[in-house]
């Protein structure tokens, strides 16, 4: 009979989010820039643009801690609270998507920011251009706000990712395999966590070291058929 499979407990492990935990690159810098310029921007907003995991949730938090603000999906902004959401003075209204929000709640809030010297940042895998607008004030005042987008990593910026997700994981890694890694991942930090991750829990599973042979073995199993796909 086949010993069954070790359950895995979901304990949190330790994500360092502060400023200096951010790793800054040539593709990131301008972002970094946006976040450390404030509150001094030329605008009472402004746009972070980049793709899954690469970083602006993090930034928004490091962000909160600068500013105070309250974060929230902007499909989840309610056009009649906007004053009380937006008392502290700052607001980060994240994972904006085209036709999925009110936009006259958002066009409220930006008015009611850019009245009140406030202060929103928004966050979207695509600029304002491909939201598809439709409230012509609206789009005016989006064309206004500066926009600064998060390029895909280079292999410098890849393996000190890897290095801190594993050190947030409290595994230690030395530098060939890192190098093995970055031969073999996807080039998105998205696939940087997830494969980070797997193999944590694989890890966990096997009670095993996280060696070359363990580490390729994980890879080679993520990408048959098609679960190594990362959006």
């Amino acid at each position: 009979m086949n010993s069954p499979r070790q359950l895995l407990l979901d304990l949190p492990h330790r994500i360092a989010m502060g400023r200096d935990d951010f790793l800054v690159a040539e593709s990131n810098s301008a972002a970094v820039k946006l976040i450390d310029d404030w509150p001094h921007w030329p605008a009472h907003a402004g746009l972070l643009v980049g793709p899954e995991g690469s970083g602006k949730s993090h930034l928004a938090q490091v962000w909160q801690m600068k500013s105070g603000a309250k974060i929230m999906p902007l499909s989840d902004l309610p056009i009649m609270n906007i004053p009380q959401i937006l008392e502290a003075g700052a607001l980060c209204l994240e994972h904006v998507q085209g036709r999925q929000f009110d936009e006259t709640a958002l066009f409220h809030a930006l008015n009611h920011a850019k009245q009140n010297g406030g202060s929103i940042l928004l966050t979207s895998r695509e600029e304002a251009s491909a939201w598809l607008i439709k409230l012509p004030d609206l789009d005016s005042r989006l064309k206004a706000i500066p926009m600064v987008r998060i390029e895909p990593p280079n292999d410098s910026l890849l393996r000190g990712v890897l290095v801190k997700l594993f050190a947030d994981r409290q595994i230690n890694v030395d530098e060939s395999l890192v190098s093995y890694m970055l031969t073999r991942m996807p080039r998105s930090l998205a696939a940087a966590r997830y494969l980070v991750t797997e193999i944590d829990n694989q890890a966990l599973v096997e009670k095993a070291e996280v060696t070359r042979p363990f580490v390729g073995r994980v890879i080679a199993a993520l990408e048959s058929p098609r679960l190594f796909e990362i959006d």
